[in-house]
């Protein structure tokens, strides 16, 4: 029985890879197109927080699909099988995950000082600021991770674990639940939930139709996209801290395979926080969903169509051959 519930677990992560992989790639290019080509997001420093919070999704993707395709090669992650891969692997993953879900927490932030009442308050993100503090942070996780992924090492039975007791303890109790999960998650939160009671008031201030509507979109997109964060994130932060103090282990055969299944389930809901978030924005937020359509139907189309056209115009057609003939010497033939 723990076999077929272990069979389960496998072919379930392995379907699942290529699921998330696919609405990786499409959602995060989607979203990485539409805030880069509409003008009004590209001056925007709530925009410019999620365009880059795509890309690393986008690049958190491809590590998913490597290791999906890894597993379903070996058997395994193929982590034990070089020690390159072995710390690349963590390295990659630590630093994307790192930089995504702080650029999460930046976005809220961003926009509860965006929307405040204060003037003062309102200038103290620009668009400059952002590129600095997400420059600084991705400095800052490229040099944790460096230092992280240093301590793995191969071990018996083709196992990629850290080496260093100390650096597990920290790794284990601190780095992963708290400062890659709980604090952004929970900067995250506080700082969404000040900034949709600022976007209740944004009425009240005296600006121009369209900054007032832009403000209420990317409040509510920075919302959305933290909820996701909250939702996907705390059921396999959970899991992990309650493994961590009651471990999982292989010599009670029955448990450790109900505990495997249950973890590739928790750990796809947590990549969907990856994956899904441009089809949220296109679900919840109107105005979100007709610049969508206006871009990539009314504009892209449109010009791939008057692309096809004018190929299809310019194409040299066979000779006419009754008119060849009208035009033939009448003497040829003689």
């Amino acid at each position: 029985m723990s076999t077929e519930i272990l069979a389960i677990a496998n072919n379930f992560s392995i379907s699942t890879g290529h699921i998330t992989f696919t609405l990786s790639i499409i959602g995060n290019f989607l979203n990485i197109f539409v805030f880069t080509q509409l003008k009004c997001f590209r001056n925007n420093q709530c925009a410019f927080y999620l365009t880059v919070e795509s890309l690393f999704s986008f690049l958190y993707g491809l590590i998913v699909f490597t290791i999906t395709i890894l597993t379903s090669i070996y058997g395994d992650d193929a982590t034990g099988r070089s020690l390159i891969w072995c710390r690349f692997r963590f390295f990659s993953a630590q630093l994307l995950v790192l930089s995504s879900s702080y650029t999460v927490a930046f976005a809220a932030i961003d926009q509860f000082f965006s929307t405040h009442n204060r003037f003062s308050f309102r200038q103290v993100f620009t668009i400059k600021t952002a590129r600095c503090l997400v420059g600084t942070s991705v400095c800052i996780w490229i040099i944790h991770s460096i230092i992280f992924c240093l301590f793995y090492n191969i071990q018996s039975l083709l196992l990629c674990n850290i080496s260093n007791p100390t650096y597990l303890q920290y790794t284990t109790y601190f780095s992963f639940p708290l400062l890659a999960g709980l604090i952004p998650v929970f900067i995250a939160s506080f700082f969404g939930f000040l900034a949709f009671r600022n976007v209740r008031r944004i009425v009240r201030r005296q600006l121009t139709i369209v900054r007032r509507r832009l403000d209420r979109q990317m409040t509510a997109m920075a919302a959305i996209r933290v909820i996701i964060l909250v939702c996907l994130s705390l059921p396999y932060l959970s899991y992990r801290i309650y493994t961590t103090n009651v471990p999982n282990l292989p010599s009670k055969p029955m448990e450790y395979a109900r505990g495997r299944l249950i973890y590739v389930i928790l750990f796809f809901l947590f990549n969907l926080n990856y994956t899904i978030s441009f089809y949220i924005y296109v679900i919840f937020s109107s105005r979100f969903r007709r610049q969508v359509k206006s871009i990539l139907l009314k504009k892209y189309w449109q010009l791939w169509k008057c692309c096809c056209c004018a190929i299809k115009n310019n194409r040299i057609g066979p000779e006419n051959p009754e008119s060849f003939n009208t035009n033939m010497d009448p003497n040829e033939n003689d």
